[in-house]
């Protein structure tokens, strides 16, 4: 639609290349990142440990890609947010909490489908 410019492996690659920039600016800015990464690999490795189904590591790689992708642009909510006003705003909060709402619904999200996945492994 008005954009004519034709494919280019360079600029593709260019993508990538800023992707993996702001997963780099995210973990080094962002503490809830490492507390994310700690759980995705304790996941990974109770996985690993109890043999689950291919259904069930499906199930977990949605939930922990929830938690990460709903992380992400909750720092970017965050950080748009900073940038039109550093002073405090009671609608900028609004907007704030609620992106940190949704983090919290993808981390509970996560914990219940690991429960599911991993209790009657424990247990039984």
């Amino acid at each position: 639609m008005g954009n004519n410019k034709t494919f280019s492996i360079r600029s593709r690659a260019k993508g990538f290349i800023y992707a993996f920039a702001g997963i780099k600016s995210f973990f080094s800015s962002q503490h809830n990142a490492w507390i994310h990464l700690l759980a995705t690999v304790v996941v990974t490795v109770l996985a690993v440990v109890f043999h689950i189904s291919g259904s069930e590591v499906i199930a977990l790689t949605f939930a922990v890609g929830f938690v990460w992708v709903s992380e992400l642009f909750n720092t970017a909510i965050e950080k748009t947010m900073d940038l039109i006003s550093a002073e405090r705003n009671p609608r900028i909060k609004i907007i704030k909490d609620m992106s940190a709402a949704a983090v919290l619904v993808a981390a509970i999200t996560a914990l219940l489908v690991g429960c599911f996945v991993f209790i009657p492994k424990i247990f039984i």
